[in-house]
């Protein structure tokens, strides 16, 4: 028997004291991620490379150790995202509320984001409450979100003001999204004077750190010559970046291109491509052009 062949068995019966350290730290991973506005897409896909780059399977494990908030805090996450077992989104929701009572950081976080976005599982009162204790206690994601919910007026009143205040903080504290939605403060007059240099500076800083909105509206800036000189080529490049790294509204806005030939040669084959890449991730709009283009 070789090394590779006795490497899976030695992991089979890697200690439990082990597994709960590895836990705690996939957890504050996630947390550091997220907390400086990497994608969701983009954390998901560290965390698979951790789980492999260890070669542990934690499912079973976070099944039995659920007295530990990190434990029910990820075993949520597995369920949400399909990790190691088939989705249940309404399973992730009661482990993350199980464990943001336990004041789980990264639990109470990603409960926001499906209080804001979630089509089954709502609540804006219980978004604005969270959103506004995380900002509270200086955590960048909870400022952003904070930001959102006063632009939207989400379980509170519309407040511009208040909406550039907490994205100006989420963006000092380091937060990709903050940065990008401190641009677009600037760039429609948010809380603030319109200054559209100053809002592709902070696109451009956004995208730089990775943020795929940031990509998007850079790419935007670069096509309508927002702040700076209209360059189709940058155009393309930004949209091509962001779409090859998942974002569904790149990559329909790709397949739009591809489609009407603007500023690319036309082409249908690669049209269709990204329309089902974007209608698979549940954007609406390009489904309904994926299927007007399959008519034709």
């Amino acid at each position: 028997m070789n090394l590779k062949e006795i490497e899976p068995i030695i992991y089979d019966y890697i200690f439990e004291g082990d597994l709960s350290i590895l836990i705690d730290e996939l957890v504050d991973i996630i947390f550091k991620e997220l907390n400086k506005g990497e994608d969701n897409i983009v954390v998901k896909k560290i965390v698979l490379d951790f789980i492999d780059n260890h070669k542990i399977t934690l499912y079973n494990y976070l099944l039995n150790d659920q007295s530990n908030s990190n434990s029910i805090c990820l075993l949520g996450y597995f369920y949400y995202y399909g990790i190691e077992n088939e989705v249940n989104k309404q399973r992730a929701i009661e482990l993350y509320q199980k464990a943001a009572e336990l004041k789980n950081i990264v639990a109470q976080f990603n409960l926001v984001n499906e209080y804001i976005f979630g089509k089954s599982f709502q609540n804006y009162n219980l978004a604005f409450e969270l959103s506004k204790k995380l900002a509270d206690d200086d955590y960048a994601f909870g400022c952003n979100n904070l930001g959102y919910c006063y632009e939207d007026g989400i379980g509170t009143d519309v407040n511009d003001q208040k909406a550039f205040e907490s994205y100006q903080k989420a963006a000092d504290l380091g937060n990709s999204y903050g940065i990008n939605s401190l641009g677009c403060c600037y760039n429609w007059g948010i809380g603030t004077d319109v200054n559209k240099q100053k809002a592709f500076e902070l696109y451009q800083k956004a995208a730089d750190l990775g943020n795929l909105t940031g990509m998007n509206n850079l790419g935007l800036c670069y096509e309508k010559g927002i702040g700076t000189n209209v360059d189709k080529q940058k155009t393309f490049e930004l949209y091509q970046k962001a779409a090859n790294l998942g974002d569904s509204a790149a990559q329909y806005t790709l397949a739009w291109m591809y489609e009407n030939g603007s500023e690319i040669k036309k082409d249908i084959n690669n049209a269709i491509y990204w329309y089902k890449k974007s209608a698979e991730q549940g954007f609406t709009e390009a489904q309904l052009s994926l299927n007007e283009l399959l008519k034709e």
